[in-house]
């Protein structure tokens, strides 16, 4: 029941079984749901927010009574940056357990055959070792500015781990790394650092500004994922992983934040001058998950960093621009 499991599963096979992706519009749910129905796996479930409202318990177990899907992909969360984590802790943390323990409750009682509960790489502490191994988890106190959600998303991986071990239950837990592609927030005060350099790049072509201000030194190093990654080892851990331990899910490559920028300049096509000011805070030195568990089953990334900037950016201009 602990370990990992080799067995074949249906869950590729099965091209008609009913599957249920919780989260479906946001930058992880949208990809999970285009790389199914890349595998022919078309009988998904899927409601928006107004639909089906995941914080109600009573709405979740009706839903569950009604539509008895087979597969749960849990990609539901509410999540936000570092201001909105300081300034709305108790919507972070109450919000996301309710949706978590409604969900996966309800799977579970309704005759679920298996549930993915995605999470984050903010669960570890702080100071974790690097490359971060999965057993890093509660060793040490958490990132204060996101606690809130960090235990959450914990509570999260508990939660499969004690129904697989009460009840024999396929609950596992996938924690992905930083990821970036179509569909992310590119919103100028409260995106991540990627589409905030992607937007600040466009923006200063548009305007023919000679030089963008990037703050810290550049150094810190930091380890990004194609969502469409992330989709794929999704479908990758459906069918080949059943184990009562959460699995990372990184690329396992590293690049420093100066690198960083300059694919992004060069993905954006900005000619201007690349400004550093080092008199802003650069933040954790490095933060690289231990994805080897998972390459050691036999998943592997596909996208590399300069492709999916492009192919990013391609998206953003398209959908983000033009609106």
């Amino acid at each position: 029941m602990g370990g990992p499991s080799h067995d074949s599963s249906d869950f590729l096979t099965d091209k008609s079984a009913k599957i249920f992706v919780a989260g479906h519009r946001g930058l992880v749910g949208s990809a999970i749901v285009r790389k199914l129905q890349s595998h022919g796996l078309t009988n998904l479930v899927l409601r928006s927010h107004s639909e089906l409202d995941l914080t109600r318990q009573s709405d979740v177990d009706s839903f569950f009574a009604a539509e008895k899907p087979q597969y749960v992909i849990l990609a539901a969360a509410k999540v936000g940056g570092i201001h909105a984590n300081n300034t709305y802790p108790a919507d972070f943390i109450a919000i996301n357990l309710q949706i978590q323990t409604n969900v996966i409750d309800s799977s579970f009682r309704h005759g679920v055959k298996k549930l993915l509960f995605l999470g984050s790489s903010c669960i570890y502490p702080k100071l974790a070792p690097q490359p971060i191994p999965e057993n890093a988890l509660l060793t040490g106190p958490l990132e204060p500015t996101n606690e809130w959600y960090a235990i959450a998303k914990i509570s999260g991986i508990k939660m499969c781990q004690a129904y697989r071990i009460q009840y024999n239950w396929d609950a596992i837990s996938g924690m992905p790394t930083n990821l970036y592609g179509p569909n992310d927030n590119f919103h100028p005060e409260n995106s991540h650092v990627l589409p905030a350099l992607m937007r600040r790049f466009h923006e200063a072509k548009v305007n023919k500004a000679k030089e963008v201000v990037v703050w810290g030194t550049g150094s810190p190093l930091r380890e990004f994922l194609h969502v469409d990654d992330l989709a794929d080892a999704v479908v990758f851990l459906m069918d080949k992983y059943s184990g009562l331990e959460h699995l990372n899910v990184g690329s396992g490559k590293e690049v420093t934040i100066k690198e960083l920028a300059e694919l992004v300049k060069e993905a954006v096509g900005f000619e201007g001058e690349l400004v550093w000011d080092t008199s802003k805070p650069d933040g954790t030195p490095r933060k690289l998950m231990d994805s080897s568990k998972l390459l050691g089953l036999g998943w592997m990334p596909k996208i590399s960093l300069k492709d999916g900037l492009v192919d990013t950016y391609k998206w953003y201009v398209e959908n983000v621009v033009k609106q």
